[in-house]
């Protein structure tokens, strides 16, 4: 059983949901990402999922957009972002970390570079936004034998034949996206979400977790009752946009930046299944 897979189970045996922030690695400045990893922890964050920045972030709003050309200004690579896991990994080897973001820069490094770098890193999962579930062959090769998990996404819009092979080729958990649109849009429609999670239950034994328009306490809790977990993005990574670069921050201005997450952890604290 992964890292990931023992985290959830641990929870569900509490009766908790997981919750997992997504921050982007590098930004606003890479000697911030790791110190921005163990805040999140010690907020409520069980799973941390650490953003690729890329420079075309096709499903991501405004608010990671910039984050991502912040991190990019900083000239954050993916050899980077694996670095960052590596110095995470020297102080936390229970917290478990999902690599998330697009194929390019995966594929210039090489797929089998890429799965020794982050297994030996300590990344536990690997989420590819623009990879298709029936064209991952390649990296299922490389990264399956470390037992790193691959995770993908499902979309209100996601067909029966499209879900099928999905739910076939995930490990770790499955990211329900909330909503029709790109991250830090609201939700609208949570009688929807509820119906899919419900009707998704029917196919997969796969933990469910909700990301995409989580945005306070409030849509976390909502959420939350529905599913097994949320995921928080803009709001956290709008919070951190305001730090400065080159500006020494305490660890009490850490902990300020991501008190977004310590209020949904206590939002969904002991919410029962």
């Amino acid at each position: 059983m992964s890292r990931i897979s023992k985290t959830i189970a641990a929870l569900q045996a509490q009766n908790k949901k997981v919750l997992i922030p997504y921050l982007v690695a590098g930004d606003p400045e890479k000697a911030l990402t790791v110190r921005l990893m163990h805040a999140l922890v010690k907020s409520g964050a069980h799973i941390i999922e650490l953003g690729i920045p890329f420079s075309d972030p096709s499903s991501d709003g405004t608010v990671i957009q910039l984050g991502a050309e912040r991190a990019l200004r900083q000239g954050t690579t993916l050899r980077d972002v694996l670095a960052m896991v590596a110095e995470f990994r020297t102080t936390d080897q229970n917290t478990p970390v999902v690599l998330m973001g697009y194929l390019n820069p995966i594929e210039i490094m090489g797929y089998e570079a890429f799965a020794g770098a982050a297994d030996a890193a300590g990344v536990d999962g690997v989420l590819v936004v623009d990879l298709p579930a029936y064209e991952c062959e390649e990296l299922f090769k490389a990264v399956r034998p470390r037992g790193i998990d691959t995770i993908f996404l499902i979309a209100p819009t996601t067909t029966a034949a499209r879900e099928a092979a999905i739910c076939q080729n995930t490990t770790g958990y499955l990211y329900y996206v909330s909503l029709k649109g790109v991250t830090g849009a609201a939700i609208t429609d949570a009688t929807a979400i509820r119906d899919k999670i419900n009707h998704l239950r029917t196919v997969t034994d796969l933990p469910l977790v909700v990301g995409f328009g989580i945005k306070d306490a409030n849509s976390a809790r909502e959420m939350a009752a529905i599913s097994d977990g949320v995921i928080v993005g803009s709001a956290l990574v709008d919070s951190i946009s305001h730090l400065q670069p080159g500006k020494t921050c305490s660890e009490q201005d850490l902990l300020a930046t991501v008190a977004v997450i310590a209020t949904i952890s206590d939002a969904i604290k002991d919410m029962k299944n």
